[in-house]
């Protein structure tokens, strides 16, 4: 009996891999480390996509599925993450069945009785993929392939400035006055808590500029509640997006949400500011300080939306080759770099810029982007869609380039944060609004 390909996470693009190789009559195993599917997605489940349903379900699982009766949300809707959950991933996950154990979690991966370091049979043994259950079983299944789909949720990147906690900010999550995921304000007793309260942003991605435009409506109705907003960029650039230029409409939106809402002065701006300590003030709130000196004083809460890395910990026994700086694969890093990457999207890619040394390893889904920012489910599925055809003994379909991604219309990217950012640029982007400066003291 052939070994399967373990999958590693049931989310979107994971259960996509699945439905891909199942069409493809391979044998497949998903292994979840929450308690159900799409469980990161559940996390941010009160937060509404850019993307239309169109875009969201991926093209061998909308035929899984319809093989079953069901019937998919209209396309032209834009779903929250609750709703991806309950209307396509978890029908999903049942049609897929036995294949999906939730409670999972994989803890490491290696060739059968060799490590890292050992060359003879490599590319004939097998992969020992270790599982630990949530009843605490333990189990070792061999595989034939791997496609790492767990994503970065889990691994949000420390406040701190130079990409380690600051001073103070491991103490600031325990006493609650810090967190690294955006508030859920449909919740009364959410929004009752920060009313009244001073809240501080940090980060420059699509997840602040939520976080700000749902702050500044509880501010509009409580108040005293006052919100900041920290970016260590220079300027705020292109820091909206693309505006209608964006053939995302809802993302657009909501840049020029957040656009309006600091030239309405319902935002303090604050740019420049890498943060180095996060101090205890007497009153038990706490002031951020910067590697300049400067301070934010006073503030109850921190909602730290800086970014997010992969966990490579648990794959520290395969042979990766990943990019110094993204830690993404190496061919693929340079579609997506932040510090280069222009106007455009990413281009379609698959299992020819996801190879690794190891054979039959993957990463896949946000996890192969890496530190970059800005992933779209679509190319998630072009992934796994070529990925499960190199597994199918297709590698003509394996290399074919089968998807159209929408424009951004942004230049540049979050890796030029440390400059003073875009001044329009050739996608033509304003400058903003005039910005609060911080004094040294």
């Amino acid at each position: 009996m052939a070994h399967p390909v373990v999958i590693v996470g049931a989310g979107p693009v994971g259960l996509a891999a699945a439905a891909e190789l199942v069409e493809r009559d391979v044998e497949v195993l998903v292994f979840e480390r929450g308690a159900s599917v799409g469980a990161h997605v559940t996390e941010w489940g009160h937060v509404r996509l850019f993307s239309p349903w169109s875009e969201l379900v991926a093209p061998a699982a909308r035929r899984l599925l319809e093989a079953g009766g069901w019937i998919g949300p209209a396309g032209a809707g834009y779903p929250t993450g609750s709703e991806w959950v309950r209307d396509y991933l978890a029908p999903l996950a049942q049609a897929l069945g036995e294949r999906v154990h939730t409670g999972a979690e994989v803890v490491g991966v290696a060739r059968r009785g060799r490590d890292r370091v050992v060359d003879d049979g490599r590319d004939t043994e097998p992969l020992a993929v270790h599982v630990r259950y949530a009843d605490g079983r333990a189990a070792r299944i061999l595989a034939r392939g791997l496609i790492d789909a767990s994503g970065t949720w889990g691994a949000p990147n420390p406040l701190g400035g130079d990409g380690l906690p600051a001073l103070g900010e491991a103490a600031a999550v325990v006493a609650g006055r810090l967190g690294y995921r955006g508030r859920d304000l449909s919740v009364p007793a959410e929004r009752e808590r920060l009313a009244g309260r001073h809240i501080v942003v940090a980060g420059s991605g699509h997840s602040a500029l939520t976080a700000l435009v749902s702050l500044t409506g509880l501010a509009a109705e409580a108040e005293r509640t006052a919100v900041t907003w920290v970016l260590r960029r220079g300027a705020l650039g292109d820091t909206f997006g693309g505006g209608v230029a964006d053939e995302l409409p809802a993302r657009g939106r909501l840049g020029e949400r957040a656009r309006a809402a600091v030239e309405a002065g319902q935002v303090r701006v604050v740019t420049g500011f890498r943060t180095e300590a996060v101090e205890t003030q007497p009153d038990g709130r706490v002031a951020l300080v910067s590697d300049a000196g400067a301070r934010i004083e006073d503030v109850d809460e921190i909602i730290a939306l800086t970014g997010m890395r992969p966990d490579l910990s648990w794959l520290s026994e395969l042979r990766l080759e990943l990019d110094a700086t993204l830690q993404a694969p190496v061919k693929l890093a340079p579609m997506i770099d932040p510090n280069v990457h222009s106007c455009g999207s990413v281009s379609p890619h698959g299992v020819r810029e996801l190879s690794h040394p190891e054979s039959d390893v993957y990463l896949a889904g946000m996890k192969s982007y890496g530190r970059a920012p800005t992933f779209l489910a679509m190319t998630g599925y072009e992934q796994v869609r070529s990925i499960a055809a190199a597994f199918g003994g297709d590698r003509a379909a394996a290399e074919r380039v089968e998807l159209v991604l929408p424009e951004s219309g942004v230049c540049g990217g979050a890796g030029g944060y440390d400059g003073d950012g875009a001044s329009g640029g050739c996608c033509g982007t304003s400058t903003g609004p005039e910005l609060i400066t911080l004094s040294t003291r």
